[in-house]
């Protein structure tokens, strides 16, 4: 089933199991069942005698199978392939319920070992999905620690039919007890602040604690990692509030203009901007949403408040909250969102297979989407409000080689039309004519640009008509010891090379600032030399 490749890789893997596994099976002759099979087969071989194959498993959902202690009859379940950009999270799996220990604080497993009650998690992913690990791997470990938690892996590939039936349109999308929990990423910490319902007043109250810093950056995406590592090596006080570290890269499926780095992927990317923050003594507050930014007063310290009732205080603060993907804002759009409205086409584009689909955007973000979505879906329909689409010209002849996409013009999407239950159409208007025109499709994919997070500075920081932070080239604000950086700002480009630029430009005008306005007051009085 594997690859000589991934077999070295697996046995490398196993050699680190700490106690005997067991895998249970549930098969049928199906095609499917086969090849899962032989991926079970692969991972005993791999085991060195520490995993054993049960292939008598009796679960509805054919072909899955439990990873269990030796011993046990219980534990995480995957129903469907877990490879692609599951094998991860299998291989983890397959460590963590064998002793090996997770890389998470030593916090957060207490938390999770001391949630009170029973859940039983069913999460749909699809194996090109890049957000769908993150959620599978904190749910699998949490069933893992805690003997009250379940959780139930499915390729939504593998159960078409169930996807269907439960009207799961959008991955990854998390069901708890029968009833949806949540969909969309989501992390380790957000879920168990979700089912501890005390953890949110601790952590406010642990932040309300803190000293006032040199520098505190808001937002964790490129800006804010680069801020804070120039700021840290700079050996002065910094923290990090950040909503999620790594901001819209987790988002991203593909990084390809990343100078030095040929291709990564967005998370990849995340996870080493974090790690190389956190090698620095910088204290990074994470799932942390900014409120309202108060300039200095007497004391000369920036306050930042945050939602959780807790606030920060730093003699500066680097602003990089990032953007957001922009939506139409059209009736409908909110009541069919995950319901066949979607914004990540490499995510959810495997659930509209064979089915009819439109993209709203004609830059790269939006050809992109329908050259990919091509190759799965029935038919494609791009709609550009401008006169011409805005795409690389490369982009653009890809785009038109595929013979079932087609390009609509001058169009300007004014409704989102369904059934109550799902998309099954849209409305546009001909902006040369005026004439409104309804569309058949399925699912329609938003690719039309980003939506700066600055909504909570309206006020306080001068923004542009475009909602960015307006700044100068050495990133400073309108507010002294505020300044800014990265997709939140008037910087052009929207880049994440140019945006890492930014922040360290910001961390270094902060710096700057802090070593000017603690300096000892020239005197005003020159004695007269004779």
């Amino acid at each position: 089933m594997l690859d000589d490749t991934l077999k070295t890789q697996l046995q490398q893997y196993m050699g680190l199991l700490r106690q005997p596994l067991r895998l249970i099976a549930s098969l049928d002759d199906s095609a499917a069942s086969q090849e899962m099979r032989g991926l079970l087969d692969d991972i005993v071989a791999a085991g060195n005698g520490k995993i054993s194959l049960d292939a008598d498993g009796t679960d509805a959902r054919r072909p899955s199978f439990v990873i269990a202690r030796e011993g046990q009859d219980h534990g995480v379940r995957f129903a469907g392939l877990p490879l692609g950009h599951e094998f991860e999270s299998l291989v983890l799996a397959l460590l963590w319920t064998g002793g090996h220990p997770p890389k998470v604080s030593q916090e957060t497993i207490d938390s999770i070992k001391a949630i009170d009650g029973t859940f039983a998690f069913e999460v749909y992913m699809s194996l090109s999905c890049h957000n769908c690990p993150d959620v599978v791997q904190a749910l699998a470990l949490m069933a893992i620690l805690n003997p009250n938690i379940s959780t139930t892996v499915i390729e939504g590939g593998t159960f078409q039919q169930e996807v269907e039936q439960r009207q799961v349109m959008a991955v990854p999308m998390v069901f708890q007890a029968g009833e949806m929990f949540d969909s969309g990423r989501m992390s380790l910490e957000q879920i168990v602040a979700r089912l501890d319902t005390s953890a949110t007043q601790r952590e406010a109250a642990k932040i309300a604690a803190k000293d006032a810093f040199d520098v505190l950056v808001v937002g964790g995406g490129p800006a804010g990692a680069a801020a804070a590592i120039y700021s840290a090596r700079k050996g002065i006080r910094t923290g990090v509030a950040a909503e999620r570290f790594g901001g819209q890269v987790l988002d991203t499926m593909s990084i390809e203009n990343f100078i030095s780095v040929p291709h990564t992927e967005g998370p990849k990317l995340a996870a080493a901007l974090e790690q190389h923050v956190r090698e620095y003594e910088v204290d990074i507050m994470n799932l942390q949403r900014a409120r309202k930014l108060v300039p200095a007063g007497s004391d000369g310290l920036v306050e930042v408040q945050l939602e959780n009732g807790a606030s920060l205080k730093s003699k500066t603060v680097i602003l990089s909250t990032g953007a957001r993907w922009r939506q139409m804002n059209v009736p409908g759009e909110d009541q069919y969102r995950n319901k066949g409205v979607a914004y990540c086409p490499h995510c959810d584009g495997p659930l509209f297979k064979g089915k009819r689909v439109a993209v709203i955007g004609g830059g790269n973000s939006g050809v992109e989407a329908a050259i990919d979505l091509a190759g799965i879906v029935s038919h494609v329909t791009v709609f550009e409000f401008d006169s011409q689409l805005r795409a690389d010209q490369v982009l653009q002849a890809k785009l038109h080689s595929l013979p079932n996409v087609k390009v609509i013009l001058n169009a300007q999407t004014t409704e989102v039309l369904g059934d109550g239950q799902k998309v099954n159409g849209l409305v546009y208007t001909d902006r040369t004519g005026g004439d409104s025109h309804r569309v058949e499709l399925e699912g329609i994919f938003v690719q039309i640009g980003l939506l700066p997070n600055t909504e909570w500075l309206k006020g306080t920081v001068e923004l542009s008509n475009r909602g960015e932070i307006l700044i100068d080239d050495r990133g400073q604000t309108n507010v002294p010891g505020v300044f800014a950086a990265g997709d939140c700002t008037t910087v052009p480009y929207k880049q994440i090379i140019i945006a890492m630029g930014a922040g360290s430009t910001a961390a270094l005008s902060a710096f700057d600032h802090l070593i000017r306005s603690s300096a000892p007051a020239v005197a005003t009085a020159v004695a007269e030399t004779a």
